[in-house]
């Protein structure tokens, strides 16, 4: 697969294309670390149910989370219509990654890239605001291969511990953002470690001008919270950590939080994101 690394303000210079409508149905998926000592949860005991999970929606793209490199080889050989990219965040580019999957067959990356959510974004592995971890956005422009229109997808995992990482990296995502084709859609996946609608990183990305599919929703499925520890969603719980935003000509038919298990056997410890927009409308 193909892996590309670009600066933080490349997208600034990219052409700007003609826009017809687009359906599209995206998902962010935290697929949790397939190391992790997660024993009856452990990856090679779920993986077959994540790639099921996939299937049943059949998202054009999906925006994954803790995600290594087998773990993305793993569903793109399950899942042939898909193939992905990305780079791990750690100065050698391992760990993990911010892997988009795609249909090739109905999105094209026309150009892609990753940054890190530090002081210094262009400057790979860099960290700051003592953060627990490095972290990362990796974006692509998508050309829609039926409208010949094209738009960004972009997907990040913000800290879990620390607030002003979770505000400064929120921060880096918004100025990566202004600086893009104001007249081009925009979608934004990810687990923010941050409460939707009561977080400073969620009021400063929607302050932006980015809307919350959640909330734009014509129909919502499933419960308001998205972290479920492999549990069952505790209906009382307003732990909506993973989000779809977006900016621009976008509307939202549906939005939904993924809550398939199998026997009380859940995919992952987060419930996926699955939203079905209209670009252009």
């Amino acid at each position: 697969m193909k892996r590309i690394l670009t600066t933080f303000l490349a997208a600034s210079a990219l052409t700007i294309s003609a826009f017809a409508e687009i359906d599209i149905t995206v998902m962010s998926f935290n697929l949790r670390f397939g190391t992790a000592n997660d024993g009856p949860n452990h990856w090679d005991k779920r993986k077959e149910m994540v790639a099921e999970t996939v299937r049943m929606y059949n998202p054009a793209i999906v925006g994954t989370q803790e995600c290594l490199d087998f773990q993305a080889d793993f569903l793109v050989e399950s899942l042939p219509e898909y193939r992905w990219f990305g780079v791990g965040r750690e100065e050698d580019c391992t760990s993990e990654h911010m892997a988009v999957l795609y249909q090739h067959k109905i999105v094209v990356p026309i150009d892609s890239g990753t940054f890190w959510l530090s002081e210094t974004p262009n400057v790979v592995g860099s960290i700051s605001w003592d953060s627990a971890c490095r972290r990362t956005v990796t974006w692509a422009k998508f050309y829609h291969i039926a409208s010949k229109s094209s738009f960004y997808f972009l997907n990040t995992h913000l800290d879990h511990k620390s607030e002003p990482a979770r505000v400064g990296g929120a921060r880096v995502i918004s100025e990566y953002i202004a600086k893009l084709p104001a007249d081009l859609p925009i979608i934004l996946t990810g687990d923010f470690n941050a409460i939707a609608e009561n977080s400073e990183a969620y009021s400063i990305l929607t302050g932006s001008g980015m809307s919350d599919a959640w909330l734009t929703a014509s129909e919502k499925v499933g419960p308001a919270v998205t972290w479920g520890a492999f549990k069952a969603p505790d209906l009382a719980s307003n732990r909506r950590i993973d989000w779809i935003l977006s900016r621009g000509k976008v509307s939202v038919a549906k939005c939904e939080t993924v809550v398939f298990n199998k026997d009380g056997r859940y995919p992952s410890d987060h419930f996926p994101v699955v939203a079905t927009l209209k670009l252009g409308n």
